[in-house]
């Protein structure tokens, strides 16, 4: 059984029926699903775009059933449990990435996370920190996973340098914070154009590179790893100590030298680093055109294809935040 097994029950989602184009995606009615005994029904508070959100709707990179409602990353509370699912209770704030890109050969789950309700397995999400928002906690996991990854890829060290492509998108702004804070590099250095520098350097970069002013092969210093997060190894790879890791988040790499690092998704990760939230050391960063309504996602993609934005395009409230119905999901058995 699955998803389009439970036609009676709906809610309201965003979805694609053919791959294309952002105005490809239609706001309607799409089916609940039918709980496995591994996982949770989860309402969602909000969800955050990225941007291969927008690559497998405009293609077909990996497999997915259509139609198909787009989204990893969510926060939100758990109204129902498959009978098999130990870590969390009804009424548990969590957050996550709900595809897992760690099944080799699986589909990815076509109810994404623009949709009142998701299904997803407990071992991918974790509880929310009650000191951040829900906006902020959706922010959060895939880009965090990336990060980490990266690093690992890289395999960093402290007290290492660190020069980071891309400071001030989703991923570079955590990669910021997590090279000084998790990792303790002793030198971070960030790319970012002329408006954003001041911002980068409060995120905790020691030192900021205008590329609109100034060419990678005028950078000073050479760094002990360099971590891209826009595609742009082709050119950067000038800063980077002879023999350095060169690690690159983007797909196909501009650099036969460079790495690719994908992600680990586990709430394991997301749980060891509740510590540095609830401190303040790492913080959410949200783009201040956000959060964006339910009603307005085909505009939040736009602007997040722009390549623009500051931090992570977060959507924000969901129509089952004012809807009262209970739903009785029958959990799957396996």
């Amino acid at each position: 059984m699955g998803i389009t097994d439970n036609p009676v029950k709906m809610q309201k989602a965003w979805f694609y029926e053919a791959h294309g184009p952002k105005e490809v995606l239609k706001l309607g009615e799409f089916p609940l699903p039918i709980l496995k005994h591994n996982q949770l029904l989860v309402q969602v508070r909000a969800a955050a775009l990225n941007p291969f959100d927008c690559k497998i709707r405009q293609r077909p990179i990996a497999p997915i059933e259509l139609p198909a409602v787009p989204g990893c990353d969510m926060t939100g509370v758990v109204v129902e449990k498959g009978d098999s699912v130990s870590k969390f209770e009804i009424g548990d704030e969590v957050y996550g990435n709900i595809q897992d890109f760690n099944s080799e050969g699986e589909r990815l789950k076509h109810l994404g996370t623009l949709a009142e309700f998701i299904a997803v397995e407990e071992n991918l999400v974790a509880k929310k920190p009650q000191n951040i928002s829900f906006e902020e906690a959706a922010s959060l996991p895939l880009a965090v996973q990336t990060v980490i990854e990266g690093f690992k890829t890289g395999g960093f060290k402290e007290g290492k340098t660190v020069f980071i492509v891309g400071g001030a998108g989703g991923v570079g702004t955590l990669a910021v914070q997590l090279a000084k804070h998790l990792y303790k590099a002793s030198l971070v250095v960030a790319t970012t154009s002329t408006t954003k520098v001041d911002f980068v350097k409060n995120l905790g970069a020691d030192k900021v590179v205008d590329y609109t002013k100034t060419r990678y092969d005028e950078v000073e210093d050479k760094f002990d790893l360099l971590y891209d997060t826009i595609g742009d190894s082709e050119n950067s790879f000038v800063v980077a100590k002879d023999d350095a890791p060169i690690v690159d988040i983007t797909w196909p790499l501009s650099n036969p030298k460079a790495t690719y690092s994908g992600l680990t998704v586990s709430g394991d990760i997301l749980e060891r680093l509740s510590p540095y939230l609830e401190s303040g050391k790492l913080k959410a960063v949200i783009d201040p055109t956000g959060p964006y309504r339910f009603a307005d996602v085909i505009e939040a993609f736009r602007y997040l294809e722009t390549g623009r934005a500051r931090g992570k395009v977060v959507i924000s409230a969901f129509p089952s935040q004012t809807n009262d119905a209970t739903f009785q999901i029958v959990s799957e058995k396996l």
